[in-house]
């Protein structure tokens, strides 16, 4: 078995040295973790109007119970989370109406299904199978920088282009 310390041992110019585990600077941990519970906060949001656009696309309209529906969750819980998008400004809503996105949810919307396209693609540059990729590319579009998701992008262009 391959170990991490085999693999730096053997590192060149074109395979980067992997760091040592162990604790970094204190700021700079803090700093990951402030990203995660920011990214945390975000994820359902991110997911609800992507949900919202895409249903919208497809059938005119998102009405709650469809969102439910493809969430797995609780008609209440839709509700309580519509509610926040509406603050947010993202959504409008009557009651008993369908759910319509403002011009700010369309592009929350936009770019979250950009991000998720980006990290599928990659995953599947990578040889993971169509299923495993879209479900994890669910996940991780949320906690990627800007930074990784350019280098995602970069890598699956270079590759298109060979």
């Amino acid at each position: 078995m391959t170990t991490l310390k085999d693999r730096n041992a053997t590192a060149t110019a074109e395979t980067p040295e992997v760091p040592a585990a162990g604790l970094g600077a204190v700021e700079d941990q803090a700093t990951s973790f402030r990203h995660v519970r920011e990214a945390r906060r975000n994820e359902l949001v991110e997911d609800y109007v992507e949900l919202i656009a895409d249903l919208i696309d497809d059938a005119g309209e998102a009405r709650p119970v469809d969102i439910a529906a493809r969430l797995g969750v609780t008609k209440p819980t839709v509700n309580k989370m519509l509610k926040r998008l509406a603050q947010d400004e993202l959504i409008t809503q009557r009651p008993y109406r369908a759910v319509f996105l403002t011009d700010s949810g369309r592009e929350l919307a936009e770019e979250s299904r950009a991000r998720h396209q980006i990290v599928e693609t990659f995953l599947l540059a990578l040889g993971i199978p169509p299923e495993t990729a879209r479900k994890d590319a669910e996940g991780i579009e949320h906690y990627v920088s800007d930074e990784t998701l350019e280098a995602f992008a970069r890598l699956v262009a270079e590759r298109a282009a060979d």
